[in-house]
């Protein structure tokens, strides 16, 4: 049985995720940012929380770990133990955990910084992808290299198309006004940002997103495509150098 998903708004910007198995209970948060809108969820479901899952160091994903642990078992890439909230449970890529009666995949997420990880759960079709793979865009790159994160992103856009993408921010509208100047032919990206327009109109969060519509509108999971490299003045030129390009100009957009 799939997993409940909720998505909650934290901070200005921030997203964060709690999973429920309605028939054990058994109750998941990944990333928190901060803890009171995150605890007021837990409560309107019981106030349990079996499990909480970091993918990344940064404040913005940690901060409410502190005051929402009791209970809990916290996860986190042991390759950054030291710089995170302190894990019951470290966990490598490659690494399958059950979660809410799931298995739970451990992925490899640098660029964002170097420790990111992030979590797949095949059976619900879920993955929570932090501030690597965004809604029509990525991070920006604190620590690592356009290499690692186009090696990142090139392995989350080959999980199943019907994966629901779970990131880490609204930043949806700003992207798609971005990747309209890489791609200003691109149909589906027109109609997206349509689409974005009228949800965030409406207060409603853009995330998560199916894979398909990221692959068919996400400019740097498309830095590959020879209609976006000859676009960028860059045919021929290997897909993690176009993916850099992508990055650059997103960084002075």
């Amino acid at each position: 049985m799939a997993v409940e998903l909720i998505t909650i708004p934290c901070q200005a910007d921030n997203y964060a995720y709690l999973l429920r198995n309605a028939l054990t209970g058994e109750t998941a948060l990944i990333d928190a940012p901060e803890a009171a809108p995150l605890a007021a969820a837990l409560a309107d479901l019981g106030g349990r929380l079996d499990w909480l899952l970091l993918t990344h160091h940064h404040g913005d994903h940690v901060d409410g770990v502190a005051d929402l642990r009791a209970g809990a078992r916290v996860v986190g890439a042991v390759a950054d133990a030291h710089r995170l909230p302190p894990l019951d449970v470290t966990v490598a890529p490659g690494d399958v955990l059950t979660i809410c009666g799931e298995p739970c995949h451990v992925i490899d997420a640098p660029g964002h910084t170097v420790g990111h990880v992030a979590y797949h759960f095949p059976d619900s079709a879920l993955a929570f992808t932090g501030d690597s793979l965004m809604a029509l865009g990525c991070g920006r790159l604190f620590e690592g290299t356009p290499a690692q994160m186009w090696d990142t992103l090139s392995r989350l856009a080959a999980l199943p198309g019907a994966t629901r993408i779970c990131s880490g921010h609204e930043y949806a509208a700003a992207n798609a006004r971005f990747a309209l100047t890489i791609e200003p032919g691109n149909a589906d990206l027109t109609a997206r940002a349509a689409r974005i327009t009228r949800l965030r109109a409406d207060g409603h969060p853009t995330v998560p997103v199916r894979l398909t519509e990221e692959r068919a509108t996400n400019p740097f999971l498309r830095a590959g495509l020879p209609s976006v490299k000859a676009a960028l003045g860059l045919s021929g030129a290997p897909d993690a150098t176009v993916f850099a390009e992508i990055r650059a100009r997103k960084d002075r957009f």
